[in-house]
């Protein structure tokens, strides 16, 4: 059995191993870290490799010691009875599915991981450097290829649709079960050109293929939309990926094709459109007049929204940044897994 602090202790030597990468990626010591950085980019066209060190940053800095006591210090993680617990990993992101399996381990749990097949190389990479850290983890590390069985408890991510499969197979056990969420993000003009940069930052990490990326933008009358344009200038190098690139093409042509009205700079699609989501490249946006009147039209809303972009909310270039404490869907995972009998 591992101790709650040689827990700590190994995730935190993961961090500070990380931190070395992000200081050298090209160092020897370093090498097969950047070898898996590479092939995860071979495997997943989106995990290019400005976006995976942009991952293992927020990691490296994410798992150092008092951050680690900080959120620990509100649950009793002392092993009482070591459950199974499953982990359906979600893929859309770099290391999305990590918290849930820092969660299970940290919690004194063995995690049953089925990876996403469009996150199967960094996802098995941080366990193994766990493992280097602290070996005896991997009895509590079990990486699933096949059919999930023999597991006590699960927490499954994916769409709206595999949502509905996972709740009709996983229903009978103690679960957490996440389906589709967006970000969204509210203007009141005031935004200076480092906040409407950070908004752009909240929007495109990752390719906006996160439930944190801003997807709607909340605008007041009259709000110059020519300053979200200028604000995206330094994101150019996001035409690089072949991937992005095709999806902003696809949907300028479909949207003129259908005579929809469009706003584009060559490398995003503004589009004044009442769904919170929207493609890979296009940026909803929407005008108000009454604060009050839309922040109740959110509240009805936040089944759907995983993050609130504001001056008052998150701050702007931080939706992707979330602190260790910040669960997804706003469900403490921590609590769920340190109150399992």
């Amino acid at each position: 059995m591992i101790s709650l602090s040689d827990r700590i202790e190994a995730f935190h030597a993961l961090g500070t191993r990380l931190s070395a990468f992000v200081e050298d990626p090209n160092s020897e010591q370093n090498s097969t870290i950047k070898a898996d950085v590479t092939l995860a980019f071979h495997k997943n066209g989106w995990f290019d490799e400005r976006e995976v060190l942009h991952a293992i940053a927020y990691w490296a800095d994410a798992l150092q010691k008092p951050n680690l006591l900080d959120w620990l210090s509100n649950y009793d993680a002392a092993v009482k009875s070591t459950k199974k617990v499953a982990v359906v990993a979600a893929g859309n992101i770099p290391l999305v599915g990590f918290h849930d399996v820092m969660c299970v381990l940290l919690s004194g749990h063995k995690a049953m991981i089925k990876c996403s097949s469009s996150d199967e190389i960094l996802l098995p990479l941080f366990l193994n450097l766990l493992k280097e850290a602290e070996p005896r983890f991997e009895d509590l590390i079990e990486l699933i290829p096949f059919k999930l069985e023999g597991f006590d408890a699960v927490i499954a991510t994916g769409s709206n649709n595999s949502a509905r499969h996972f709740q009709q197979y996983f229903g009978k056990y103690p679960s957490i079960i996440r389906k589709n969420r967006t970000g969204i993000a509210i203007l009141d003009g005031t935004e200076s050109a480092a906040e409407l940069k950070g908004l752009i930052e909240d929007a495109y990490r990752y390719y906006g293929l996160g439930c944190r990326n801003i997807t709607k933008l909340y605008l007041p009358k009259d709000f110059d939309l020519n300053k979200i344009f200028e604000a995206s200038v330094p994101f150019a190098y996001l035409m690089e990926n072949k991937k992005f690139a095709n999806n902003y093409t696809y949907h300028k042509t479909l949207m003129m094709m259908e005579n929809r009205p469009i706003l584009e700079n060559e490398l995003l699609l503004l589009v004044e459109n009442a769904s919170l989501y929207s493609p890979v490249s296009v940026l909803n946006y929407e005008y108000y007049a009454d604060i009050a009147q839309l922040n109740e039209k959110i509240e009805a809303e936040l089944d759907h929204i995983q993050c609130v972009v504001s001056k008052t909310n998150t701050p702007f270039g931080m939706a992707q940044k979330p602190t260790i404490n910040q669960y997804a869907d706003g469900v403490d995972t921590m609590m769920f897994l340190t109150n399992l009998a």
